[in-house]
């Protein structure tokens, strides 16, 4: 099986993207199973019904998000309507939604997890190791071995944690939430492809997608400005995993597609 993970789109420039460069893409490299974080596609904050549906008809055979997954109120309503979106499982039992995904297609099994981390990040998820477990028991259970992990964390010690902690147990642990591709891609012993971050799909000119002066006026001026995602060119940024059929990753790589 052939995996591709796609790290936070922002914005329209990075649907953009999406729109114009994923359908051959996924073509060009045979992939089989594509999974989209997409929790800042929304203006750079939250989801939405019709992002979901768009990037789903273009190749997203799982969405994934993160801690802004409800900042557009209407999609508390929206996501229970959506069986390909999984949320972070282990923030809030008040939470609609999906705590797993299991994708299926010529007859092969994806199952998708998303987890949310417990440093410096808001809403603060409960232990997402102890949720790992928990969820990756009920999937083994139901005979799928490939199991992808989106865990959404700030932290890059925490996000190193988790993808040592679920070697061997999961096929890919991918962070997001940070938007900057690391360089730390790689196999892990036990057969698990991990980065702590799959970077971003958005805006090449911009602070982690978003507009450069409003940032800058933020930061430097310590002044109030509401932020607004970066336009122009963008770039498509995330990871390629080969599993074998026990679910161990035996090939990783990261890729940037520029618009």
């Amino acid at each position: 099986m052939r995996l591709c993970f796609i790290g936070d789109v922002v914005g329209s420039s990075g649907r953009r993207a999406l729109r114009a460069i994923l359908p051959g893409f996924l073509t060009s490299n045979s992939i089989d199973f594509c999974v989209i974080n997409a929790e800042n596609s929304a203006h750079g904050l939250g989801c939405n019904y019709k992002i979901c549906d768009e990037l789903h008809k273009i190749g997203a055979d799982v969405i994934t998000l993160g801690n802004h997954t409800f900042s557009n109120y209407d999609f508390i309503k929206e996501i229970k309507n959506l069986s390909y979106v999984v949320r972070p499982s282990n923030v809030s039992e008040s939470w609609p939604g999906n705590d797993y995904v299991i994708a299926e297609k010529n007859g092969s099994k994806l199952a998708v997890i998303n987890l949310e981390g417990q440093v410096d990040i808001e809403p603060c998820g409960s232990n997402p190791f102890e949720k790992a477990d928990e969820l990756i028991k009920v999937i083994n259970g139901m005979g799928v071995k490939n199991i992808l992990v989106d865990f959404h964390a700030e932290a890059t010690s925490e996000k190193n944690a988790m993808g040592y902690y679920l070697a061997g147990k999961a096929s890919v642990v991918a962070g997001t939430h940070t938007h900057v591709q690391t360089s730390d891609s790689r196999i892990l012993q036990g057969g698990t492809g991990y980065i702590t971050d799959a970077g971003m799909t958005g805006s090449v000119d911009s602070v982690l997608g978003m507009d450069i002066d409003v940032s800058i006026k933020r930061l430097k001026d310590k002044l109030p400005a509401k932020y607004a995602p970066a336009d122009g060119p963008a770039y498509i940024n995330g990871v390629i995993a080969d599993l074998d059929d026990d679910g161990r990753c035996i090939s990783f790589r990261r890729f940037t597609e520029y618009e």
